[in-house]
């Protein structure tokens, strides 16, 4: 599917992966709508990109992803691709810190949230000739990252709904796709974790996002740029080392 003259909601749309996404994707001709919880965040994304459609909607929440079907439904039924991309990774002690709101926060957003969205917005898609899901879960879905746990659960979690989501979808005409970025130079890949990341580099959103429109046109089911690919291959080879090396990363840097 050439990603041109299509109807695409991003969900966390107005900042890093997200926002690139959508300009990449606007400036190619489709018609875009970000979904963000914050009000500044849509302010921002309508001043930088004017033609987009920037709407409120929360996606840990029930009642407003109905509320967003509905608008979605109502404003743009030709609407064929959804991008699952919002999500949120935190840097818990779970030894010595509970934070029930903030996990339970995490869940929703990185997992539970995008699965109840699509479910809602899976008829409208699957009404239309040619149609797109891109759920964009993480390397680290293959390998988990010790200081970042319940972001690694979600995104191994919708690892899985993602390809039980192909095989019941197959002789549908939605496409399913799993994006699974590597370290990303993103406001969430430093935010919490500046000090365990001091002097690891992330691959450049914009690469990022080339690569992830390429290799949906190329019709590609997993995208797994740069250093994902190979978490990828030694979460198979070598498990145990991978887990050991991520948990080294953790120790902060002096």
């Amino acid at each position: 599917m050439k990603l041109i003259g299509k109807t695409i909601l991003i969900t966390g749309g107005t900042r890093g992966i997200g926002l690139e996404l959508a300009t990449q994707l606007l400036a190619a001709g489709n018609t875009v709508l970000v979904t963000a919880r914050g009000a500044a965040g849509l302010a921002s994304v309508r001043q930088a990109l004017p033609g987009v459609h920037a709407i409120q909607s929360d996606v840990s929440d029930p009642v407003q992803i109905a509320a967003l079907y509905e608008e979605v439904r109502l404003r743009f039924p030709t609407l064929n691709v959804l991008i699952n991309n919002a999500g949120i990774m935190r840097n818990l002690d779970l030894s010595h810190v509970a934070q029930p709101e903030r996990i339970a926060d995490e869940i929703a957003v990185g997992l539970s949230g995008p699965i109840l969205l699509t479910q809602y917005l899976l008829p409208l898609l699957r009404q239309q000739p040619a149609a797109l899901i891109v759920n964009v879960s993480s390397g680290l879905a293959l390998v988990p990252f010790v200081i970042a746990p319940v972001y690694s659960a979600a995104k191994a979690g919708m690892h899985a709904y993602t390809r039980c989501l192909r095989a019941q979808v197959k002789n549908t005409s939605v496409r399913v796709v799993e994006l699974l970025p590597p370290g990303t130079e993103t406001a969430l890949f430093r935010g919490e974790f500046e000090k365990e990341m001091k002097g690891q580099k992330g691959m450049p959103v914009i690469e990022l996002v080339k690569q992830a429109i390429k290799g949906i046109e190329a019709g590609r089911q997993e995208i797994r740029p740069g250093l994902a690919k190979i978490l990828g291959v030694m979460s198979r080879l070598a498990p145990d080392f991978m887990m050991a090396q991520m948990a080294r990363m953790s120790a902060p840097k002096a």
